[in-house]
């Protein structure tokens, strides 16, 4: 698929795809959470790119525009799927949440603890988990967060705090346990 018919532009969209479609896919996993749903995600992803491929500027860097592609994507699929609990509705007024080693070593405990940080990440709630993906893995800024998910700037923040706040509690016990 070098050049979208109509579209002028001279694009091996084979290549792209093979380039980026881990950094989607890791995306789509980090934001839905489940993996068939990330993979049937990332495949939707692709099919809407190559359709807008005509509205792409090819003097800018694909992966961030795919990556917006992405984010928008899965954000409309969560709040398909939350609708009827409200997941991005306001929460309650009292704001309660629910020495040197050998390189071997540390390569080993880097793991665990990048283990450790997906399974939480992967646990916390999708109103806290969704900003924090988008945030950190996508590099997307508050403004456009709070744009995305149709909630104010201050929220996000908000919600990014809880979010953080939540990961140190829950890698707080892996620390101790490592040490």
């Amino acid at each position: 698929m070098r050049n979208r018919a109509g579209s002028g532009l001279n694009i091996d969209f084979d290549a792209l795809y093979r380039d980026t479609y881990p950094r989607v896919f890791g995306l789509c996993l980090r934001l839905l959470g489940r993996r068939p749903q990330a993979e049937d995600a990332t495949q939707e992803v692709f099919v809407r790119a190559y359709r807008a491929l005509a509205s792409y500027d090819p003097s800018q860097p694909f992966e961030p525009w795919v990556l917006g592609i992405a984010g928008n994507h899965c954000v409309d699929l969560i709040r398909r799927r939350h609708r009827e609990q409200g997941l991005f509705a306001e929460e309650a007024a009292d704001g309660t949440d629910p020495d040197d080693a050998p390189a071997a070593l540390d390569l080993l405990i880097e793991a665990e603890q990048g283990e450790a940080l997906r399974r939480a990440v992967d646990s916390l709630p999708d109103k806290f988990r969704v900003p924090l993906v988008l945030a950190y893995y996508n590099d997307w800024g508050y403004e456009r967060i709070a744009a995305e998910l149709g909630i104010t700037r201050n929220h996000v923040g908000v919600l990014l705090l809880r979010a953080r706040r939540r990961l140190r509690e829950a890698l707080h016990g892996v620390e101790e346990a490592i040490r």
